[in-house]
């Protein structure tokens, strides 16, 4: 074997060990996360004032006999102390089971896999066009003189600042009450997905612009900047060929955290909207006190938002070599 072919090999596995060990690290770290969600998502929903056991029986307007009630307990073990409950409940979903609907008496895992599609469909559109507006908004805001720079600073606040039960409403007085260009709530169309896409994604865009143009003010100031301009690069190609992709890695990396502030926006967009999906559902069973299904949206998000966070990470060390080199050298 040449040397030449041993050290490549020496390489190739050292890389293999490298992405194995950051697999697992971050493998770890998800059942740690999951764990902790379902911890407290346990211990949080038995803080709210109300019975479980009238959740079952349709609510506190059931007026349900004492044995009625007691027997409830007993079938679904309301009746152990807490900490039995909890490593029973740990039990379950250890073994895949999320328990059924206390409310609607059907297994939680059917009831989110019926909803978690319009959820993502809309968080994944609205991460789109924020991703879309904040590339628009920096390039142009660091590109367009001083005043461009001013009014894109001032966008960005604004539009970072706004809430979303506002900005749903403002959408619909003028796209659907004063237009008619849009209908106010969802119809199952794409028509129906695009205000609550853009409320979803106008607040998050004036923050991703924000990060976008502080980096990239700090990367056309870089070295290899000054040398492709020596080299008598054009300022778009500039921008567009060198200094946006260094420019869009906080960006990426926020990615993660970005599709989990979505998914808890669609809590309202979806109720706004009378959107099926994840949110309403969470709201709902909140509401009713159904424990199954606050458990099962909860973690369900949580993962969700691990497997984004996994996969911008990757991105990010594909995108910028230095995060490997930094590795390597560990």
């Amino acid at each position: 074997m040449t040397p030449g072919l041993t050290e490549s090999n020496r390489a190739s596995r050292s890389r293999g060990f490298r992405t194995a060990r950051w697999l697992l690290v971050r493998l770890g770290g998800s059942i740690f996360v999951l764990w902790a969600v379902a911890t407290l998502t346990f211990f949080a929903i038995r803080l709210i004032p109300g019975d479980p056991a009238e959740a079952v029986l349709g609510g506190p307007g059931s007026q349900a006999s004492q044995e009625t009630l007691d027997q409830v307990r007993r079938d679904y073990g309301l009746d152990l102390p807490l900490g039995i409950q909890y490593l029973n409940a740990l039990g379950r979903l250890l073994s895949g089971d999320l328990g059924t609907s206390y409310a609607l008496k059907v297994p939680v895992a059917d009831l989110l896999g019926a909803q978690i599609g319009g959820t993502l469909i809309l968080a994944f559109a609205a991460l789109t066009v924020a991703w879309l507006l904040a590339l628009a908004l920096s390039l142009w805001s660091t590109g367009g003189g001083r005043l461009a720079a001013s009014v894109g600073q001032g966008i960005e606040l604004t539009s970072a600042a706004l809430p979303h039960f506002w900005l749903a409403t403002v959408l619909i007085a003028i796209f659907s009450s004063a237009l008619g260009w849009l209908p106010p709530v969802s119809t199952g169309g794409v028509t129906g997905l695009i205000l609550p896409t853009l409320t979803l994604a106008i607040p998050l865009a004036g923050f991703l612009a924000q990060v976008m143009r502080e980096t990239l003010l700090d990367t056309l100031d870089a070295p290899f900047i000054v040398s492709a301009r020596a080299r008598g690069e054009s300022p778009t190609g500039i921008r567009l060929r060198h200094a946006l992709r260094h420019a869009s890695l906080p960006a990426i990396s926020l990615s993660g955290w970005a599709l989990g502030y979505l998914i808890s926006g669609a809590v309202v967009v979806e109720t706004i909207f009378a959107r099926p999906g994840l949110g309403r559902t969470l709201l709902q069973a909140v509401t009713l006190r159904d424990v199954p299904i606050v458990t099962g949206v909860v973690l369900l998000v949580a993962l969700v938002y691990i497997v984004m966070t996994i996969a911008t990470d990757a991105a990010s060390r594909l995108a910028d070599p230095r995060l490997r080199r930094a590795e390597a050298t560990r």
